[in-house]
């Protein structure tokens, strides 16, 4: 399994700033754009009877002012990445993805 910092890390990059937050509690004050990322899922391949290859799924949320926000199209891009949904709240653009790391 691969280290979840070094998923912050890509998503650092792909925002371009460190408004990067892993499961953040409502008491956090966010800074715009961001993106919030939660485990969402583990899968398992298994040969012999053991676990031979595990993937964690990652939600990525990319929450921006812009409602076309070229964040939405660089995350849109990482490996292993499927795009969910689009929706609105809060009046921000919240854009959902799926990411297998």
């Amino acid at each position: 399994m691969r280290d979840r910092n070094g998923l912050h890390k890509i998503l650092c990059e792909a925002l371009g700033s460190k408004n990067v937050y892993f499961q953040p509690p409502e008491s956090v004050k966010m800074n715009y754009p961001a993106i919030v990322y939660s485990r969402n899922d583990i899968e398992n391949d298994h040969a012999n009877n053991q676990v031979y290859i595990q993937s964690v799924a990652y939600q990525v949320i990319v929450i921006d002012k812009d409602p076309d926000s070229k964040i939405v199209e660089r995350v849109s891009q990482l490996p292993n990445c499927m795009y969910d949904r689009h929706y609105k709240a809060d009046n921000l653009n919240h854009d959902s993805f799926t990411i297998y790391y």
